[in-house]
């Protein structure tokens, strides 16, 4: 379905349990055979090069393809093709650049541990950024030499089977990149239960998270990599900071992809004095965007993904309001002369902690502000949810920066959301705590969460 229209347009055949069989049987014998995962690294690099160089050259195709089918504008260049083919000449580059040890022993012995393939893994991937989270499991996967299969998810399916085109024109052999489309509790679930997987990647909610941790106790004990729900708070102190640079920053972020980002800024933390000219920026900068299809490149804010996504937002967005949450801006459905999925961007300020709204993921284009007294409270309030997936922190004071970054127990971004240039690009590596996730993914780190260490002994005395 067309979400910025409410319009079918097209049909695909749903996976099941015995395509899921083919794609495993596939990729294991690709893999066995060693046609990828023994192939020198010079080969594996050029390969991936190549396969990022044609992702760049289709860019505007795959870029439609998610416009068109989950709603994410044209005009949004955070997670698009252009930034997936960055992340697969990042893995690429790496390659080579993934090393063992060698552990000092003595005289009679040389111990090492080399890094290996794991072998066959499922890649089950969500839907709000299709291209560019298809490529975060495949790119690294791959430069670490596994076989991959890929799930999409059934919202938006054509960007992985497109890319997996590309993979091949790329000189990727056969059997190494598949994709099975079809539903999570068909597809997804056969994965995560098959004694012949090695490993599941997967992103999406912590609820589908859980599933597949206890599927694959059931199977194999395989290894899970999982990135699950967030609900990041902005903590901003009143020691000043630029809060017109932090607003611009707090509201750019929510309205990216209408707020379907699992590390989505979605609870600001503002110290008291300083709460209502702050929401006053906010609100503004929330009203100034261009609503409409996503598919127009002068839209900045388009649908949510489906009928069902935009049910559970009102949902949240009613529940609110019933636990005494003061509603600021924005709050219904619009457009509906259209047939499409859209919502306005929505402020609630007086939330409480426990509140749904703060504590549970919206996955939506919704604020929750919550004030704070002091330092002490501001941590509190970051920590007090089941997630641990992001955190940013807004002070001009570099101590006070230090203090809280090491208080809050998820990855945190101090001052960052308002930067100019790259950072680090592709080499940083997050890993979350918590209800959201296991695992590291980014950088050398989320390439070696594709190895397995193998420990080799020699004894030579």
């Amino acid at each position: 379905m067309n979400p910025s229209t409410g319009r079918r347009i097209f049909s695909i055949p749903a996976g099941s349990a015995t395509d899921v069989e083919r794609a495993v049987v596939s990729a294991r014998r690709a893999f066995q055979d060693g046609r990828w995962s023994d192939a020198p690294p010079s080969f594996r690099k050029k390969t991936l090069h190549q396969f990022a160089e044609l992702i760049s050259q289709h860019s505007e195709e795959l870029n439609a393809l998610d416009a068109e089918e989950m709603g994410k504008p044209l005009s949004v260049a955070f997670a698009s093709a252009s930034a997936a083919a960055g992340l697969m000449r990042f893995c690429a580059e790496a390659v080579d650049k993934v090393t063992g040890e060698v552990i000092s022993s003595d005289k009679d012995s040389l111990v090492t541990q080399r890094r290996v393939p794991r072998g066959v893994v499922a890649a089950v991937v969500p839907w709000n950024f299709p291209t560019y989270n298809a490529a975060m499991k495949l790119a690294p996967a791959l430069a670490a030499g596994n076989s991959v299969i890929v799930k999409p998810s059934e919202l938006a399916c054509r960007s992985a089977g497109r890319l997996a085109e590309l993979a091949i024109e790329a000189g990727v052999p056969p059997g190494i990149v598949n994709v099975v489309p079809g539903k999570g509790e068909i597809v997804g679930r056969a994965l995560a239960l098959h004694s012949d997987v090695d490993m599941v990647a997967f992103t999406g909610s912590t609820v589908t998270g859980k599933q597949i941790l206890q599927y694959a106790g059931q199977s194999n004990l395989k290894v899970v990599l999982a990135e699950c729900g967030g609900k990041s708070p902005h903590v901003v102190f009143d020691d000043g900071i630029d809060l017109d640079t932090a607003s611009e920053a707090i509201a750019q972020f929510l309205l990216t992809n209408q707020g379907q980002i699992c590390s989505v800024g979605s609870r600001l933390l503002v110290a008291r004095s300083i709460k209502d000219a702050m929401l006053e920026k906010i609100v503004a900068r929330l009203g100034a965007v261009v609503i409409g299809d996503a598919l127009d490149p002068g839209t900045t804010f388009g649908p949510l993904a489906s009928a069902g996504q935009l049910s559970r937002v009102l949902h949240y967005i009613e529940t609110a309001e019933s636990d005494g949450a003061r509603l600021v801006a924005g709050g219904r459905r619009i457009r509906l002369e259209t047939g499409g999925y859209f919502i306005e961007p929505t402020v609630f300020a007086d939330v409480a902690e426990r509140a749904k709204i703060a504590q549970e993921e919206i996955f939506g284009p919704v604020l929750s502000v919550t004030t704070f007294e002091d330092e002490t409270e501001a941590v509190r309030l970051a920590n007090a949810t089941a997630y641990g997936l992001a955190a940013f922190v807004w002070t001009t004071n570099l101590s006070r920066g230090m203090r809280v970054a090491k208080a809050i127990r998820s990855p945190v971004i101090v001052n960052a959301y308002a930067q100019k240039g790259e950072g680090p690009g592709h080499a940083a590596s997050w890993e979350p705590v918590g209800q959201s996730g296991i695992g590291r993914e980014g950088g050398l780190g989320g390439i070696q969460s594709y190895l397995r260490q193998q420990l080799i002994w020699f004894n030579h005395s």
